[in-house]
């Protein structure tokens, strides 16, 4: 078996019982099955039910747990509820992970359970997760870590322990579909959710349905391009009755971990190719000028959009520029 497992399973061994916050992903489908290897009845699992996690998710933790006869607990969380989750600001996963691991951790204590553990590895290091920060303020354990565990290498060890999530495809809750700043309700996660159901339903494996106000931008993997041109008018009706008013396909692509950075320019282009939303253009605008996206840089990207967007809207989107660096003194 792999070093990296065994050096695991002797650390898991030393706290003599341990919770593990499992979602039924690839991560904490493999570290739990480590826990329950090292603690036996020790291992506990516990599980976060929520809005932004559609239920087939929780299903198949279920079903997991039962099959390798861990104890297993499932909390019902309402997002929503947190002090400032729905505005949806850029440390909204700190503010989300700080109740929920602190609930997992007052379930453990109930629960005679020494530590709390969660799944992620060396990869997650390299993208923007504000919620690490709560992870670690609660002094919440990352054995994957630790152990020095790639995201291939949990994949790799999974297929080999004959795990079912070892090709599964990631997961983020559906809080992460929308882009900062932008609202967060119980209906627009419904809707976000019903529509990657309809592309789960249609055969797609690796998607992302994000949120942009009325706008759905479909987010595929570049080898499925060809499938959803064929199946173009059925999806576009489906997904369109949900509430959306436009239904797009992004063109670069099926991708995770983007930066800050990164997020605000795609926002901000966004923003832009809607027309209106002054307001909101120029907020987006300022964001992007406070962490070095500049003036000139953003006028560069408008006039890569000109050709798609149109002048008018070019237009709109250079004077909130132009508004947002006269109020930002930039």
């Amino acid at each position: 078996m792999n070093s990296k497992y065994e050096k695991m399973i002797e650390n898991l061994k030393s706290l003599g019982s341990v919770a593990v916050a499992f979602s039924g992903g690839v991560d904490s489908t493999f570290l739990l099955k480590a826990a329950k290897e090292a603690l036996g009845n020790n291992a506990l699992a516990v599980t976060v039910r929520s809005c932004i996690i559609p239920s087939n998710e929780i299903c198949e933790a279920e079903e997991f747990c039962k099959s390798e006869n861990i104890r297993h607990i499932i909390c019902d969380v309402n997002p929503l509820d947190i002090n400032g989750f729905a505005d949806n600001p850029t440390n909204r996963c700190y503010i989300c992970k700080k109740e929920i691991f602190s609930l997992i951790k007052q379930v453990a204590a109930e629960n005679g359970i020494n530590a709390v553990a969660e799944g992620s590895n060396l990869d997650d290091n390299g993208d923007y997760r504000p919620g690490m920060k709560a992870i670690h303020e609660l002094g919440v354990l990352s054995p994957l870590q630790t152990a020095g565990f790639t995201k291939q290498e949990i994949r790799d060890v999974s297929e080999e322990l004959g795990l079912p999530t070892w090709n599964k495809p990631s997961f983020a809750c559906l809080a992460s579909r929308f882009v900062y700043g932008e609202k967060i309700t119980a209906e627009k996660l419904e809707r976000v959710g019903k529509a990657e159901q309809i592309l789960r339903n249609s055969g797609f494996k690796q998607f992302r349905v994000r949120i942009h106000g009325d706008i759905a931008r479909i987010e595929l993997l570049p080898e499925d391009f060809e499938k959803m041109l064929k199946m173009r008018e059925e999806l576009y009706a489906s997904i369109k009755a949900l509430g959306f008013s436009y239904v797009t396909m992004d063109l670069q692509g099926y991708r995770t971990g983007l930066d800050y950075k990164q997020r605000e320019m795609i926002t901000f282009c966004f923003l832009a190719a809607q027309g209106g939303c002054e307001p909101q253009l120029t907020s987006h605008a300022a964001a992007n000028m406070r962490i070095g996206n500049d003036k000139i840089f953003l006028i560069k990207i408008i006039s890569q959009c000109l050709p798609y967007i149109g002048y008018p809207r070019s237009l709109n989107a250079l004077r909130c520029v132009n508004s947002a660096a006269e109020k930002e003194d930039f």
